[in-house]
């Protein structure tokens, strides 16, 4: 099982979605915040923070002459 909460698989999973998102012509940013010792998991955490509205990109990859356009599902 992978632990997506440590700094290590926190990394794997911003790289894997920023992936995901460029290969399908989006601009999608992903952070990782330290969220330090967390009593409940009794362990520190790494959130992974990205600029998508529920789930979806906000802006499409495009050249520099053309405007950004938002995400609109066909």
């Amino acid at each position: 099982m992978k632990d997506w909460c440590n700094t290590e698989g926190a990394k794997r999973l911003q790289e894997k979605i920023a992936q995901y998102w460029a290969e399908r012509g989006y601009d999608v940013e992903v952070d990782l915040v330290d969220a330090g010792f967390v009593p409940a998991m009794r362990s520190a955490r790494t959130d992974v923070r990205s600029n998508m509205v529920n789930g979806m990109p906000r802006r499409k990859l495009v050249n520099a002459n053309e405007v950004r356009s938002e995400y609109r599902p066909d």
